[in-house]
């Protein structure tokens, strides 16, 4: 069994123990885009830090900056590699 610690032998774990079950059953995105809201939640948060620490804020700034990225990015995967269902608003999930 795979040493499931590191990111990438849990993937490849996943891999083997799946198979090609994920092809037959597609993820619902309701849990990835919630994971999304998270994000820029948290990116959020942190530019609020920002104003209020200033000695950091640049750092912050830019951590933010990084998390929303993210953020969008998995957004975009979403929204091209999963099928949205009917009624279903990624800014609401």
């Amino acid at each position: 069994m795979p040493d499931s610690s590191s990111p990438t032998n849990f993937r490849q774990f996943r891999r083997e123990l799946l198979g090609s079950q994920e092809a037959v059953c597609p993820m619902h995105p309701n849990p990835i885009l919630h994971e999304i809201w998270q994000l820029y939640n948290v990116s959020d948060s942190l530019d609020l830090l920002a104003e209020q620490h200033p000695l950091v804020s640049d750092a912050l700034i830019g951590i933010s900056g990084s998390v929303r990225n993210t953020a969008t990015l998995l957004e975009v995967v979403v929204a091209m590699k999963m099928p949205l269902l009917s009624g279903l608003d990624p800014a609401n999930a």
